[in-house]
């Protein structure tokens, strides 16, 4: 019965959004506008999408998570901060800085697969970044999220 409902509901929905109904959100991480998210009811179940916009100087906040995400920019430059988590099933969880990227138009980043990691953008101009996940991740329970610092401004 569920099903069947769900799959009328699901037919009804719109597979082209437009720019003024995608949704603007001044969220820890900054500015973004919300491309594809389960709120949006698209018939898209398993990739949510946001674009992140910074001013030259600015940066986004710092976050930790346990899903891959993949950052295409757009426009402008800037660099990323990583790290990776060592694990001591013994002991403790150990944060270490791994890499910075350079990005600049039309570079795309992944972050680690199935592997906990916080990441923070910066822009050295005025930059938009795409920012994509895997929403079935999360919807599997590992939907863990620590805002570790927010955005100037929020």
């Amino acid at each position: 019965m569920r099903s069947a409902e769900f799959r009328k509901e699901y037919a009804t929905r719109p597979n082209v959004v437009k720019a003024e109904d995608m949704p603007w959100e001044r969220s820890p991480d900054g500015l973004i506008k919300h491309l594809i998210h389960r709120n949006m009811k698209t018939p898209e179940l398993c990739v949510e999408a946001y674009m992140l916009f910074l001013k030259t100087g600015e940066r986004s906040g710092k976050h930790r998570h346990m899903w891959e995400e993949l950052a295409f920019v757009v426009e402008g430059a800037g660099y990323d901060l990583h790290w990776d988590m060592k694990f001591d099933c013994q002991d403790k969880f150990i944060w270490e800085w791994r890499r910075s990227r350079r990005n600049s138009n039309g570079s795309a980043a992944t972050t680690s697969t199935s592997a906990v990691h916080h990441h923070q953008h910066f822009g050295t101009e005025e930059s938009r970044i795409i920012v994509m996940s895997n929403r079935i991740i999360k919807d599997m329970g590992f939907d863990w999220h620590d805002q570790l610092e927010h955005a100037p401004g929020f």
